[in-house]
């Protein structure tokens, strides 16, 4: 319940702020010019392959999105000197944590719910599965939601809300590159960074239209262990 008052309130701050609507305003305005360049393309292509198309370059802007959502969540409070108001509250770390996740979690589904005009233009010139575009948004979800989570943890990290940016990009970026690793090892290593690999391995079904358990698994475990690091660094610096 906590948790839910932390996130309603951190929501609430996204949506006072000119930099929330400003970060939606740019998502969406190169989003829609990569859909326009990219996706639609030739007007021979089929709408599985526009939609899957559209699906590949949204998750990178989703992934872009959860960096600038979340170098907010936990290195605002540290820059800004309100941290110690928050330990001093009855609220529990993973409280706190969970929270600002949440919200940033919200805020982030509203920005994917925006684009789903994109896909909607398919319906003018073509027909669209709608099982395709809800399996496709899930995994947008799903990724966005594993990304915020890195992202709430490098905020944890960080001092201020650039330094958050930074520490965020470079574990995603990590997460992102386990699949060349994957290529340049052995077995069983191989097979260990391959599984670990956040885009390459894990996200392509979705953006075909096919879910696989083993997916799901991988980024609800990838989030709840960011979330835990980012419980431990709080409870770290709140005993400091």
């Amino acid at each position: 319940m906590k948790a839910l008052l932390i996130a309603r309130r951190e929501l609430a701050g996204y949506l006072r702020t000119l930099s929330g609507y400003v970060i939606l305003a740019i998502l969406l305005a190169v989003n829609g010019l990569f859909f326009n360049a990219y996706a639609l393309g030739g007007a021979s292509k089929r709408s599985a392959e526009v939609l899957s198309g559209f699906f590949y370059y949204s998750s990178g802007f989703t992934i872009v999105a959860a960096i600038l959502v979340s170098m907010r969540l936990l290195a605002e409070e540290r820059q800004t000197g309100t941290l110690p108001l928050l330990y001093a509250s009855p609220v529990r770390d993973r409280d706190i944590v969970l929270g600002k996740f949440l919200a940033g979690l919200a805020f982030l589904a509203l920005y994917l719910v925006l684009t789903l005009y994109m896909p909607l233009l398919v319906l003018v010139n073509g027909k669209v599965s709608f099982g395709h575009v809800a399996v496709g948004y899930l995994g947008l979800l799903l990724l966005g939601g594993a990304s915020l989570a890195v992202g709430t943890f490098g905020s944890s990290l960080a001092k201020n809300q650039l330094l958050a940016a930074i520490f965020s990009a470079v574990m995603l970026v990590a997460l992102i590159l386990c699949w060349l690793l994957a290529r340049i090892t052995e077995q069983p290593l191989a097979d260990v960074f391959s599984a670990m690999s956040l885009w390459n391995q894990h996200y392509p079904p979705f953006q075909t239209g096919l879910i696989h358990v083993r997916d799901v698994v991988y980024y609800l475990c990838v989030t709840y262990v960011a979330l835990f690091a980012a419980t431990r660094v709080l409870e770290a610096r709140r005993w400091r």
